[in-house]
């Protein structure tokens, strides 16, 4: 009985195994299905000299190169307003115009007034023994008392005036450049306190941020900034620094301005944008950023020889948005003219097979 209680056990030790060694074929062949052998594909790049953009970021604000707010010089109904905001006008454009009935008269009256005042001047000076044909006779203390006596100063001071509000009674554009800030409506009295509206100069615009003392050192004027708005991820407009304010205010920041281009009329006055200021440092060996790799907490780049990715240890130093700058201990392990691999080399090691695809 105990020999046949032996002879089960056995056998059953027989059937187990067998049963495992099947399922261990069966998982090594699945496994082999799941992951073939086959090359990491990779992108890669020869490594190369080149200048090197330096970046300092900041946040501002756009202000217009050239902006006038247009007033009228007397309360009158407006008769006409030929612009709507937003609208682009050249310089000497018809704005809006006041109704001109009262201004044209007062012109006229002012004009009779001064032709009776020369006749009143015109006696004073023949009392005197003097004529108005021949002013170079007469003495500058006998034509002042009679310029006075005959009340011709404030008759020709009136004429200007009447004049000038004449010809003001249409706004005119000073220079190229939008309309805005425009809410006056016709046939309602303009006000002389408020500006009717504004022009604004949109073709080329100024951007005015702050930067940290510490930073002064690598900016100056003629400086290349990139300006990208807040509101409009994908524009982005250029621009060079043209002032830098020689004060340091309470917190250690610098005020700067910039002239920025303005392609399309996409930045407005007042808008709030980030501001990268460029440095170009010329002759460095750069890599992009998605080419560097940690291992163990090491800087790593892998450059492909042979098919075959190879380990190299690297140092940067300055950076930018997009790249690395390669030091110059590094230049032991990468030269000028390696392949860098830039895409693919997340998981790969030391002489891992690789395949290179078109960029």
């Amino acid at each position: 009985m105990k020999k046949k209680w032996i002879i089960g056990i056995v056998l059953l030790a027989i059937g187990l195994s067998c049963s495992s060694t099947k399922n261990d074929n069966q998982d090594e062949k699945g496994v082999a299905t799941v992951l073939p052998d086959e090359p990491n594909e990779v992108k890669a790049f020869v490594l190369a000299y080149s200048d090197f953009s330096r970046e300092i970021l900041s946040n501002g604000a756009v202000t217009a190169g050239q902006k006038a707010d247009l007033y009228f010089q007397t309360a009158e109904i407006v008769a006409a307003v030929h612009v709507k905001n937003g609208e682009q006008v050249v310089a000497g454009q018809a704005i809006a115009s006041l109704d001109s009935f009262k201004l044209k008269n007062s012109l006229n009256q002012a004009k009779d007034n001064l032709e009776r005042m020369r006749l009143e001047l015109q006696d004073v000076l023949i009392g005197q023994g003097y004529s108005m044909s021949d002013t170079a006779r007469i003495p500058q203390e006998v034509m002042e008392i009679a310029r006075v006596k005959s009340n011709y100063d404030n008759a020709v001071n009136q004429y200007a005036l009447a004049e000038y509000e004449y010809q003001h009674a249409t706004l005119y554009a000073p220079f190229d450049g939008v309309v805005a800030n425009l809410f006056q409506k016709p046939h309602n009295m303009s006000s002389t306190a408020e500006p009717f509206c504004t022009i604004i100069g949109n073709a080329s615009m100024e951007v005015v941020f702050n930067m940290l003392e510490s930073e002064l050192s690598v900016v100056r004027t003629g400086n290349r900034i990139l300006v990208s708005p807040y509101a409009m991820a994908d524009f982005n407009g250029e621009g060079r620094i043209t002032e830098i304010n020689p004060a340091v205010d309470k917190n250690g920041m610098v005020r700067v301005k910039a002239s920025v281009n303005n392609p399309g009329n996409r930045l407005y006055d007042g808008m709030n944008v980030r501001v990268k200021i460029q440095q170009t440092i010329p002759h460095l060996l750069t890599i992009p950023k998605s080419a560097l790799v940690l291992r163990s907490n090491k800087q790593v780049v892998f450059t492909l020889k042979d098919g075959l990715a190879l380990w190299n240890y690297v140092h940067t130093g300055l950076e930018n948005s997009t790249h690395y700058v390669i030091l110059e201990e590094t230049t032991e392990t990468l030269h000028e003219g390696d392949s860098v691999i830039y895409e693919g080399n997340l998981n790969l090691a030391h002489e891992t097979p690789v395949s290179l695809i078109d960029n």
